[in-house]
This record gives C-alpha cells, sequence and structure tokens, in this order.
C-alpha cells in the first residue's frame, strides 16, 4: 500500500514539476520579448530626438553619453552608451521591415547583400523595382506592428547582416528554437550560402530558400556540403567509417540541426535481409515535413558507382516492405568525403528524386568562396535572362 502511495505521489510530483517549469520558462520568455519591444521604443525615442536636434555626429554622442549616466543611475546596469547605440541601431534596421513575420509568412527573401551586376549592368534588384516601388507603396498605406520573436542577444548578432541573411537567420532561429550559440554556428557554417547553392543552382536565390523554408519534394531539404565540424574529427587523421558513424551518433543532436528541418533519428545499422544475406544502413531518418524515410549511407573517401546501386537497392528495399501506403517515396543520400558530379549524373536516372549523393566537410567552409560561388550562379542567371 506504501508503494502504491509512493508511485502515486511521484506522479503528482513531476506534473507539477512540469507544469512550474513550463511557468518559469513562459515568464523568462515574456521577460525578454518585453525588454526586446522596449529596447525598439527607446531606440525610436533616440533617433526621433536626434532628428529633432542637431544632425551632427557629436552631439548625437554627447546625448548617449549623459543618457548613459542618468539610465544607469536610476535603473542600473544595461545601459552603457554602447548599448545605447545599439537600441538606437535596432530601431533604425527594424522600423521599415518590422521583421519578417510581422509582414506575411511567405514573404520571399531579397538578397541584397549578393545582387550581382551583369554585363548588361543590370542587377536582381533592378529587374524587380517595380514590383519592389509597389508592394512599398502598399506597405506604407498599412501600419503593421513590429513583432519580436527572439532574444535581444539575438538581434544584437542579427543586426550587423545584410537584410536578406538577416531575414533568413531571424526566421530558421524562430521556427527552429536556436540559442544565441546555434544561431552563430550556423552562420559561421554559411548556412545561408550553402543553401542558396544546394538548390536548382539555374534558379533565383529567393526560390531556393523559399523551397529550405516550406520544402515539397525531397530535393528540397538536401543540402550539398553538410558542416560536420561540431564532431571533432580532424581532417588529416585517419578514421573509418564505424568512427564517422560513431561520431554522429554521440553529436546526434547536433547532426539533426545540420539534416535541417522536420528529421527524427529512427536507427542505426538497420539491418535488412534477404535471399539469406544480410546488409546494413549506416543510418535511418524519418522526416516528418516530407513523410518520408531517409536512409544516409556514410563513405570516407570518393564516391563510386557501385555506393549509389547500394543506396538504391536500400531506398527500393524500404519503398517495398517498410513504407506504408500514406507516406511518400524513401530518399537515399550518400555522404561522402568527395564526389564525381558527372558520374552522379550518369549513374543516376534522369528524373531522379529519390536518392542523392552529398559530400561532407569536417571544418567550417570560407564564407568568402561560398558568396563567390553564389554570384557566379547569379551572374548566369541574369546572362541567360
Amino acid at each position: 500500500m506504501t508503494e502504491i502511495k509512493n508511485l502515486t505521489t511521484t506522479k503528482v510530483f513531476e506534473q507539477i514539476k512540469t507544469l512550474l517549469i513550463s511557468a518559469r520558462n513562459r515568464v523568462v520568455q515574456t521577460v525578454n520579448t518585453t525588454m526586446v519591444y522596449t529596447y525598439f521604443e527607446i531606440g525610436k525615442i533616440i533617433v526621433e530626438h536626434e532628428q529633432a536636434g542637431k544632425k551632427k555626429a557629436k552631439y548625437g554622442a554627447k546625448i548617449l553619453k549623459e543618457l548613459s549616466k542618468k539610465l544607469t543611475k536610476e535603473f542600473g546596469k544595461g545601459f552603457t552608451k554602447r548599448n545605447l547605440e545599439l537600441m538606437r541601431q535596432f530601431y533604425i534596421v527594424y522600423k521599415k521591415t518590422n521583421t519578417l513575420f510581422s509582414q506575411s509568412p511567405n514573404l520571399q527573401l531579397k538578397p541584397s547583400t549578393l545582387s550581382v551586376i551583369s554585363k548588361k549592368g543590370q542587377t536582381l534588384s533592378d529587374k524587380s523595382k517595380k514590383t519592389n516601388t509597389l508592394s512599398s507603396k502598399s506597405q506604407k498605406s498599412e501600419t503593421v506592428s513590429p513583432k519580436f520573436t527572439l532574444s535581444w542577444s539575438h538581434y544584437v548578432f542579427l543586426m550587423r547582416l545584410d537584410e536578406g541573411e538577416r531575414n533568413f537567420y531571424e526566421r530558421e532561429s524562430t521556427e527552429n528554437n536556436w540559442s544565441l550559440r546555434e544561431l552563430r554556428r550556423q552562420y559561421d557554417s554559411a548556412l545561408f550560402e550553402r543553401i542558396a547553392l544546394s538548390k536548382d543552382k539555374n534558379g533565383v536565390l529567393e526560390k531556393n530558400l523559399k523551397k529550405y523554408h516550406t520544402p515539397q519534394k525531397s530535393a528540397d531539404i538536401i543540402k550539398d556540403p553538410y558542416i560536420l565540424e561540431f564532431l571533432g574529427l580532424k581532417e588529416k587523421i585517419h578514421y573509418s567509417e564505424s568512427d564517422l558513424e560513431q561520431a554522429i551518433i554521440d553529436k546526434l543532436e547536433h547532426f539533426l540541426l545540420e539534416l535541417g528541418k522536420g528529421f527524427t533519428f529512427v536507427s542505426r545499422q538497420q539491418r535488412i535481409s534477404f535471399d539469406e544475406e544480410h546488409f546494413f544502413i549506416d543510418l535511418v531518418f524519418y522526416n516528418r515535413l516530407l513523410k518520408c524515410f531517409v536512409l544516409i549511407d556514410l563513405k570516407i573517401g570518393k564516391l563510386k558507382h557501385q555506393d549509389l546501386g547500394q543506396i538504391q537497392m536500400y531506398v527500393h528495399y524500404y519503398d517495398r516492405f517498410v513504407k506504408t501506403k500514406d507516406e511518400n517515396p524513401t530518399i537515399g543520400i550518400v555522404l561522402c568525403k568527395d564526389k564525381n558530379d558527372t558520374l552522379v549524373k550518369i549513374t543516376l536516372p534522369k528524373k531522379n528524386n529519390q536518392i542523392f549523393a552529398s559530400k561532407y566537410k569536417l571544418y567550417l567552409p570560407s564564407k568568402e568562396e561560398l558568396r563567390k560561388q553564389l554570384q557566379e550562379v547569379t551572374n548566369l542567371k541574369l546572362e541567360k535572362d
């Protein structure tokens, strides 16, 4: 009888504990959100005051210095001259856009930072000038209140990015509940540029990023390359495929974030058997957004055509014996150290939409190099048009 009471008490305790933790988290979130809105309003007051008075830099600096002293004396830490400058910048950056989410959840991103001048002297932004002008006029006729969804630390980081990148990372941080640390890691791994390059290389940046935000087909969730610097494996030190697999399992949470949206882990070394032969699939995931299984085969060397044949066999097996009628066709990814794109193209069917080969890197890429590649792709698109 005593054991039953203890079990009941434990159950009630866990329920109350969960409730209190949830309430505490909501309170913290509410406080953080309130502070972000407050800082936005403080920035607005500072800007409006400066515009009403002298516009010289010395004047503004003097005002902020005096404000800092008075606010610190009245309210304590947090109102240094630098922080007040950030609040002013916060208002200036967000007063026009009012953040991505306050306008439309389907808003297409504008690659302002990556607009490239073609031989004709025309940029991507120039081509859509008429559209932008019309949309800006319609926006002026409506007063939209800003909607901030992240912490102040997130916005301090985001403010230094150009509009296209800022909107992208703001949306991703909100939808995936990224901490500031994860946001910085994704930025350092050049996620923005990688997504743009991983999709239809003849397409437009906005369309590629939109595919990533709202994936409709298997190709929309694939990255190339995948950045696995968090595994801690050194590029020049020998490691086996089992070492790579174990490192991924040890850092599974990080790997799921790198995979992207909607992934859940199913199993490792999944055995499939037929005709008394046994085969082992390195990693099995399920994507909730596309409602399909995703099989990953790891290769530490250069991709061979046999590797593509092997993953095809795994995919066919899952489609015939594992997936249900209401689930979509299985996706197979060979994650390799190096690959020949021509070999992949010739080996796979023309209308292939299930088998993919992607490279992985054990170090953070150069953002400048990726941006250069993206600009080259953009140039080709402009020249074709």
